[in-house]
């Protein structure tokens, strides 16, 4: 039962065995070597991988997890993906003499019942080894793959109904042996992806991860196995005592905060998040309990990997960033996600669209419970797209193309505390680059038509969200396109009064007699020449809007950001003139009473609800 493993695989493990004794600079200056490894691996694999996913939009991330499988040590990536690796990791670790582990050996994991985040995020790992034999760390390397040889090309089937309609689930094999690669095991895996890219991609991971050992190598021969271990134990304590020192000023108490997804990719509405985060002086407890457990759900299972990962990812985002992120994290937060439910499912369950819904969700309901305590540090790191516009075809040699549909865009850049949302997408989504129209229409028969922001998008607030953009193309060929859409009724929430981001939208076949919105989840056949646009919500605003700098709603209009008529509707600024002109003014007089009009009316209604009123 995968229950059964995922209880292991999350317990605490014990600090390394070592009589040596480190300061913090002997330390830091290890833990420091760790973050160059983590960064040279994962521009290694950026490098010399064959798919654009990995060499152009680097969603690849590099960690290390010391020898009991904490995690010792990442550089930059993803920061919702790095901490997925360890628990793949560990399932490995558990067979370490039956796989007869030594100096030279790469493994391969992705399976979810099996510590993996999704089906397409192999986890690629090597260890290293002291002159004892003596295992003291694995550098591990975690990418997204194209395909992972399921029924529908790309493992995002709207319609699965189990994990292996969505590809090839592997809980740990045996890629290479003690520097020999197993051709049998490399044939099997490369046999079972459609994407002729792939077998660079493998390759790449292969020998970045053996990269990574081989400089633990370096290192530990240089400073000696039981000063490294002493020094991933001390950064680990490190980073406990100071998340804690952090909780311990925090107000007591439960706050929390509910979270919806439109609907499932089979139509079931409303799926629930749920989560509670309690302080209890230097206790932080994230519990998920009252998380959806409808069985009937279909595609929205995120695997107990990723709702951990992503769980931290918003947590981290809200304290100190000078803290270190390793396995004293997890060490300071006790988090319950309960069995059965969409936070953690049966097994066998399809997971990979869970990873994006409801996972995003998490750190959202995470991020607005918070933000009652720590609204200074309070901005969702999440993205509320469902699933992008992917669409797939084959050449005239029979070869698979597939454009997945991550394109540049504007969506999620929420606003926070003195900040009006800026750049085009959440932080959360770290170095990930999206595809570039250039790139996008080089490899694949597409044409980028356009991707503009959209007025009136970004959710108002004292602190307004960026506009989201709307993206259109054109496909060349006939091809199958799929997309699942959720955040029509459910968009980005707004925080501390501040409103919600404006929804996504997305169209097929426009312009044609057969254009249709879709709303739900599709798989449709297009024909060559067909346009589909998407409309990707903008970011959330902050505080109640009506406390936006009147001047500051003037450049918003000029700028094109926000109407004349929502500055009026959402800010409570009357304009004069227009933006087309360029002489937008502030009618001082006619705003001023205007909001004293919405502060009255706000006050009748609080009154009649029995609410106190400042």
């Amino acid at each position: 039962m995968s229950f059964e493993v995922n209880r292991r695989l999350v317990a605490k493990r014990s600090p390394l065995e070592t009589d040596a004794v480190v300061d913090s600079v002997t330390a830091g200056i290890i833990r420091g070597a760790f973050e160059t490894f983590c960064f040279e691996t994962a521009i290694h694999l950026g490098r010399s991988a064959s798919s654009a996913i990995i060499n152009q939009s680097n969603e690849r991330n590099a960690s290390i997890i010391d020898a009991h499988g904490r995690l010792a040590g990442i550089s930059v990536g993803i920061p919702q993906l790095l901490f997925i690796s360890p628990l793949a990791v560990r399932w490995g670790l558990e067979h370490f003499e039956e796989d007869d582990w030594g100096p030279g050996d790469v493994f391969v994991g992705n399976d979810p019942d099996h510590g993996g985040g999704h089906l397409p995020d192999y986890t690629v790992y090597s260890p290293c080894f002291d002159a004892d034999e003596k295992l003291v760390a694995i550098q591990a390397i975690q990418a997204h793959q194209g395909d992972t040889g399921g029924k529908d090309p790309g493992g995002f089937s709207v319609d699965s109904i189990d994990i292996f309609h969505e590809g090839m689930p592997i809980p740990v094999v045996k890629l290479v042996h003690r520097g020999v690669k197993r051709r049998d095991i490399l044939d099997m895996i490369i046999r079972n992806n459609r994407l002729p890219s792939f077998p660079g991609d493998i390759a790449a991971m292969i020998s970045a991860a053996q990269l990574g050992a081989r400089l633990l190598g370096e290192l530990v021969e240089k400073w000696g196995a039981d000063v490294v271990r002493a020094a991933i134990n001390w950064e680990i304590d490190d980073t406990e005592r100071r998340f804690r020192q952090e909780v311990s000023r925090w107000p007591d108490g439960s706050y929390e905060a509910d979270v919806w997804i439109d609907q499932d990719t089979a139509g079931n509405k409303d799926v629930h998040v749920h989560v509670a985060c309690i302080v209890e002086g230097d206790q932080l407890t994230v519990d998920m309990t009252g998380c959806d457990d409808r069985p009937e759900l279909v595609n929205v299972w995120n695997t107990l990997s990723n709702s951990r990962g992503y769980a931290m990812a918003q947590l981290v985002s809200m304290l100190d960033p000078f803290i270190i992120k390793n396995e004293g994290l997890f060490n300071a937060v006790e988090m319950i996600i309960p069995e059965g439910t969409i936070v953690q499912p049966p097994p066998n369950k399809p997971a990979a669209l869970g990873a994006f819904h409801p996972a995003c969700e998490i750190g959202e309901a995470i991020c607005i419970a918070l933000s009652k305590i720590l609204p200074e540090r309070s901005s969702p790191q999440v993205y509320k797209l469902g699933m992008p516009n992917a669409v797939i075809g084959f050449d005239e040699e029979g070869q698979m193309w597939m454009d997945q549909g991550v394109d540049v865009r504007s969506s999620d850049a929420s606003a926070t505390q003195g900040i009006d949302g800026w750049g085009s997408l959440c932080s959360g989504l770290g170095n990930l680059y999206l595809a570039q129209a250039e790139d996008a229409e080089s490899r694949f028969p597409v044409i980028n038509i356009s991707r503009e922001m959209t007025i009136d998008t970004g959710g108002a607030g004292r602190w307004r969200g960026q506009p989201g953009t709307l993206n259109v193309k054109q496909v060349l060929e006939p091809c199958t396109a799929m997309s699942w859409m959720v955040s029509i009724e459910h968009p980005l929430r707004g925080l501390c009064g501040g409103d919600d981001a404006g929804p996504y939208s997305n169209r097929f076949e426009v312009g044609s007699p057969n254009e249709y919105e879709v709303t739900g989840s599709v798989r449709a056949d297009l024909p060559a020449g067909a346009v589909i646009a998407y409309q990707y919500g903008g970011g959330a605003g902050f505080e109640d809007p009506q406390l936006r700098d009147p001047d500051a709603v003037k450049q918003d209009v000029l700028d094109e950001y926000v109407s004349i008529g929502a500055a009026r509707e959402r800010y409570g600024v009357v304009l004069t003139g227009s933006a087309e002109e360029c002489d937008v003014e502030v009618d001082e007089e006619g705003t001023r009473s205007l909001r004293e009009k919405v502060a009255a009316e706000r006050g009748a209604v609080a009154g009649g609800r029995g609410d106190e009123v400042e």
